[in-house]
């Protein structure tokens, strides 16, 4: 009997620990992340950069590999999903573009690879109200898939 409580004891002590130290369920990194770097990284500027940029760099390959492993199946069907330009700006611009993105609060729960090409359409100097119709529907895509779960 004794051997049976110190086992349900134990199993109590994890399922606590699991529930206290466990993740928030996330669908995609987004723009809470992006603005914890900085507090990550004790506010060391040189530090932040370093990490917004890998990250960045590798957002950047997986969409170029997605693209070349879809093209090679499909060239027609990897044009229409990879079509947007995500490389008109330098990696700094669009760290800067990211943190300023970011200052708002309703745009924090836009995935970064969609913030990614948010910044390139205004690089591009496209029009204003095709980028907000982009980010409305980046919201509204998001709110979709979080009230789905």
């Amino acid at each position: 009997m004794n051997r049976k409580k110190y086992r349900f004891f134990i199993f109590l002590i994890f399922l606590n620990m699991t529930v206290l130290f466990g993740q928030e369920n996330r669908l995609f990194w987004d723009g809470r992340e992006w603005n914890k770097i900085r507090k990550d990284s004790n506010y060391n500027n040189a530090l932040e950069y370093k990490i917004k940029s890998t990250y960045i760099n590798g957002v950047l390959d997986g969409r170029l590999y997605g693209y070349l492993k879809t093209w090679s199946k499909n060239a027609m069907l990897a044009n229409e999903t990879f079509g947007e330009s995500v490389d008109y700006l330098s990696i700094r611009e669009v760290i800067t573009s990211l943190n300023h993105f970011y200052e708002d609060p309703l745009n924090s729960y836009i995935p970064i690879p969609s913030a990614i090409i948010i910044a390139n359409l205004y690089g591009q100097r496209v029009p204003i109200d095709i980028i907000e119709k982009y980010i409305q529907d980046s919201r509204d895509w998001v709110n979709s898939l979080v009230l789905d779960l």
